[in-house]
């Protein structure tokens, strides 16, 4: 079934009971933020707020923020798409006359796989002033640096080549007229801006808020740079997406959106944006970024704002980005054959964690692979790849620890790469867009062990009461799989690790991490979002020996991680109190 716009999918979802009308006045400063995440969390149905304080506009919220609803969305299982799109991929090379009329359905799908003009569109039927304080748009955190608009789809040019890009990036409001553009690293409207600064020209940008399903998912993926998002949309549709030149801009914009916003990023232009609650569960730091100054806003008839939250996961960003990675997840196969499978953590916001299954055909050609993916894409912000062998369900953590139990060795199974590309909203090396990676080979080895080696069956074990009573910072510890031993501590969590690292009755697992005192380690979900986001791997990442030979790092024994928060760090992200207290009093107003 296919959708035109948000508000199509919105009354689809209400007919099938997936969607709640939300009839109370709500404030968008805060409160829409903490109703949106406990829904999320009850698993309760998307929300229509229709009286939001300020505003003559409906929000609409956690659309996505299910699989099943994702299923509405796309027609059928994302999976099934990425079975689909691999198969095709790998049966038409080499193309052959049989190949090729077998696959003919999915020809005639490819195309379709483009925008079409069209002369009339919805979204233009109201062409008004740029005036932003009449939207609804939300103040998600308390220590946000203001509203922020969360779900625009921002279309760009190529000034020189004329390739689209459509990419989702977060729009301070600064005024009625003016926003941010936070253009993060490795991303397509970014690279569009550097070259039109280079030309000396602003770049005329429109932003999409409500358009089809198919569209926004395009907009979220990762997909491959140079790749039309507008085509994959239309190829997921399996019909072209209407386009239409702007009222005030000469570049194309979709003809079914709820509300399009029109204007220019001037060149050389910066003003400081943020701090904003971001899906690492912290605030991202204040920084420079260029302006988007508004020269017309256009919408359809009775429009639907669309928002979302970030924050500590899950959120609704981990169905969208699960959804995507299902789709072209496959496809990484097409590029290193002896690849498998590949899974981004959403616990972990996406970039921090990523375990790969591969076919190994010789030693070591999965590091091989590792490397490979670290320098494609949006992969190559990647900071930590697990490598497991094929086989091993790498959606599994319990099956991807065992994995590392049985087969890591760090002399020969850990790669550290300092000093390289970090996505931007990773604060751990305290220099944006900056830090290290690192490697671990999980893969299943025919090597003997070495002597003093233990495979997971040392002798000697310590308890848990023995391991909370060996430091006083020690508030509580929990053993993982007999792999990863998490370690809630209070204080210095260096010093803890690198004192556990050493024990001689915890030389039997492969990983000690300290993490902070609001992580619950017993969760697994908190647990994997507090370890992989508060460590920097050059700088947090110990081992029970390591030494240098030459200019080689030789690494041996227990490998520690201090993942506490550390001075200088971002806040994590929590709720005040009276807004907690306020839901709690309003819960059955919003639902009657």
């Amino acid at each position: 079934m296919n959708f035109n716009s948000l508000g199509e999918f919105v009354r689809y979802l209400e007919s099938i009971g997936e969607l709640r009308r939300i009839k109370a006045e709500v404030d968008p400063y805060l409160e829409v933020t903490e109703i949106a995440v406990r829904a999320l969390r009850e698993g309760k149905p998307a929300i229509l707020f229709e009286n939001v304080r300020g505003s003559r506009y409906p929000l609409a919220i956690n659309v996505y923020a299910s699989e099943r609803r994702l299923e509405h969305a796309l027609g059928r299982p994302p999976g099934e798409i990425g079975r689909d799109l691999l198969q095709f991929a790998e049966g038409i090379i080499p193309p052959t006359p049989s190949s090729l009329w077998h696959r003919r359905s999915m020809i005639r799908r490819a195309a379709l796989s483009r925008g079409r003009s069209v002369a009339v569109a919805d979204s233009q039927c109201f062409v008004v002033q740029p005036d932003l304080d009449l939207l609804p748009i939300q103040t998600c955190w308390p220590d946000d640096g203001g509203r922020f608009l969360t779900l625009g789809q921002v279309f760009t040019y190529d000034p020189m080549t004329g390739k689209r890009n459509v990419g989702v990036y977060r729009m301070q409001v600064y005024d009625g007229a003016t926003t941010g553009m936070h253009w993060q690293i490795q991303k397509g409207g970014g690279f569009h801006y550097q070259r039109a600064e280079r030309l000396g020209k602003n770049l005329e940008v429109a932003v999409a808020l409500g358009t089809d399903p198919a569209l926004l998912l395009a907009s979220v993926a990762a997909l491959p740079e140079g790749m039309d998002e507008v085509a994959f949309a239309s190829f997921l549709r399996a019909k072209p997406v209407d386009m239409k030149q702007g009222k005030t801009i000469s570049i194309q914009v979709p003809a079914h959106a709820e509300f399009v916003l029109e204007g220019i990023v001037p060149a050389f232009e910066r003003r400081l944006e943020g701090p904003f609650g971001d899906h690492f569960g912290h605030y991202s730091n204040a920084a420079q970024f260029p302006l988007y100054r508004l020269s017309a806003i256009t919408h359809r008839r009775n429009p639907v704002y669309p928002a979302t939250v970030v924050g500590i996961p899950p959120m609704e960003d981990k169905f969208l980005g699960d959804a995507t990675q299902e789709i072209l997840g496959p496809l990484a196969r097409t590029l290193h054959s002896e690849v498998r499978d590949v899974w981004a953590y959403f616990e972990a916001g996406f970039h921090n964690l990523l375990v790969v299954s591969v076919e190994e055909r010789y030693r070591k050609e999965a590091m091989k692979s590792a490397l490979g993916l670290l320098g494609t894409g949006q992969l190559s912000l990647t900071k930590c790849i697990v490598l497991v062998s094929a086989g091993v369900d790498v959606r599994n953590w319990g099956a991807v620890l065992r994995e590392i139990r049985e087969q890591f060795d760090p002399h020969y199974d850990f790669v550290l790469i300092p000093k390289v590309p970090l996505d931007t909203l990773d604060f751990t090396s305290y220099k944006m867009e900056l830090g290290s990676k690192m490697i671990l080979d999980a893969t299943r080895k025919n090597r003997a062990p070495e002597a003093g080696e233990s495979n997971g069956k040392m002798e000697g074990k310590a308890r848990i009461s023995e391991i909370r009573s060996a430091d006083r910072r020690i508030i509580d510890a929990f053993i993982v799989d007999q792999c990863l031993l998490l370690l809630k501590v209070e204080g210095n969590g260096r010093a803890v690790v690198e004192k556990m690292v050493k024990r001689k009755d915890l030389q039997h697992l492969k990983i000690i991490a300290a993490v902070s005192s609001d992580v619950d380690i017993r969760d697994r979900g908190n647990a994997i979002w507090g370890l992989f986001t508060r460590f920097d791997c050059e700088r947090d990442v110990v081992f029970a020996e390591q030494r240098l030979i030459g200019a080689a790092p030789v690494y041996k024994g227990v490998m520690g991680i201090d993942a506490t928060w550390k001075k200088g760090y971002p806040k994590a992200l929590t709720m005040p109190e009276e807004i907690r207290k306020k839901v709690d009093g309003r819960w059955k107003e919003y639902w009657s």
